[in-house]
């Protein structure tokens, strides 16, 4: 496949970032679908779309592509996806993968089946220090994991004027703060240690139970959870769509028994590394990371590397799969299965007040 043949569901925010991101790693965007044909029209150009499709059902069965991006309100991405993947398509898939985890098992099992190329935008594990600190997890440098924690905290949904289609349960699912933000904090921290986490206790709450007309907003602004892990880890996450002042910060740390590393995605440049006698801050830099690190980190120290290029970077993986290439550490549906199936037992610890088992799977 010289030039990948790419079709684009979604119009807004982020399939503008899909497009981009494939722009760059040499794909031809032969059309574009958005909620209406009129929206379409108004983004395709400036992507550079080949053309404006009127139904996902048209761009797929059209002949032309090889992988499709599905950026869709959630709702929308089991069913598109799958018929997609019967296509005999390639697809990327927004997270969260689906609304519940029966729905995201379904998706990755037709994945395997199809034995296509099929991946999430976890797009944080493409950070040259998350991969930095994964491999100094791997190598023992830290020791043995005691303590996992952090939080993912955003203002976006912070005041009763603020809306989205995310607020609403029957296009974004039954979790919005968690399925949408914790997804990524849980994804990171399992691939940082890998370990998974075994059982949770969480507790939900709505801050704002009024928003732009919605007189029952349903779905969590906030939630907190603590956590296990198979190997014995403790651990505790806040995640917030309503903490005043921050943005997009997400923020891990990982204890040992040797040493302690710590990550803040808004400072995605330096890594934390704590010792009992001394700590130091690495700061990003190809002639001393790790070879893992080190594939992502093609610019030079001190010239910052942000979420665009982790993006980019996911893609250009995810295409490099679509071409016979098996790059490491690429997200797939398996991935987005496991997401979705810790929010499902999320949402049932916050429900029931009680400790709930992950399922290993």
């Amino acid at each position: 496949m010289s030039q990948l043949r790419v079709g684009i569901v979604g119009t807004g925010f982020i399939g503008s970032v899909h497009a981009r991101a494939a722009r760059l790693a040499g794909a031809h965007i032969v059309g574009v679908v958005g909620s209406t044909p009129e929206r379409a029209a108004q983004t395709y150009a400036a992507r550079l779309a080949e053309r404006v499709f009127p139904s996902p059902e048209d761009l797929i069965e059209s002949g032309e592509l090889d992988v499709l991006h599905v950026c869709t309100p959630n709702h929308l991405h089991a069913s598109i996806t799958i018929k997609a993947l019967e296509a005999g398509l390639h697809v990327i898939c927004e997270k969260p993968l689906a609304t519940d985890s029966d729905t995201a098992a379904l998706m990755a099992a037709r994945a395997a089946q199809s034995a296509r190329t099929a991946t999430v935008p976890f797009v944080y594990r493409f950070h040259p220090m998350v991969r930095e600190a994964r491999q100094r997890v791997a190598e023992g440098h830290i020791g043995q994991v005691n303590l996992i924690q952090g939080s993912y905290l955003q203002d976006w949904l912070l005041g009763p004027d603020d809306d989205n289609w995310r607020v609403d349960p029957d296009l974004g699912g039954p979790s919005r703060t968690f399925a949408d933000i914790g997804s990524h904090w849980c994804d990171l921290v399992e691939f940082i240690t890998g370990d998974r986490i075994a059982a949770v206790s969480a507790q939900t709450a709505v801050a704002v139970p009024v928003r732009a007309g919605r007189a029952d907003v349903r779905t969590e602004d906030v939630a907190t959870v603590q956590f296990r892990t198979a190997g014995g880890a403790l651990g505790t996450m806040a995640v917030s769509q309503v903490s005043p002042g921050r943005k997009n910060r997400l923020f891990l740390e990982i204890s040992g028994s040797e040493a302690s590393v710590a990550f803040d995605q808004e400072q995605p440049e330096t890594l934390w590394l704590g010792r009992r006698g001394g700590s130091e801050l690495l700061v990003r830099d190809p002639q001393t990371l790790s070879v893992p690190a080190r594939r992502y980190s093609p610019l030079p120290a001190g010239h910052a590397q942000g979420y665009h290029d982790c993006f980019d970077a996911f893609t250009a993986d995810s295409y490099a799969s679509v071409r016979g290439e098996r790059p490491e550490g690429l997200p797939t549906f398996d991935d987005g299965a496991r997401a979705a199936h810790i929010c499902d037992s999320v949402l049932t610890s916050a429900r029931t007040h009680s400790w709930v088992e992950v399922h290993p799977a």
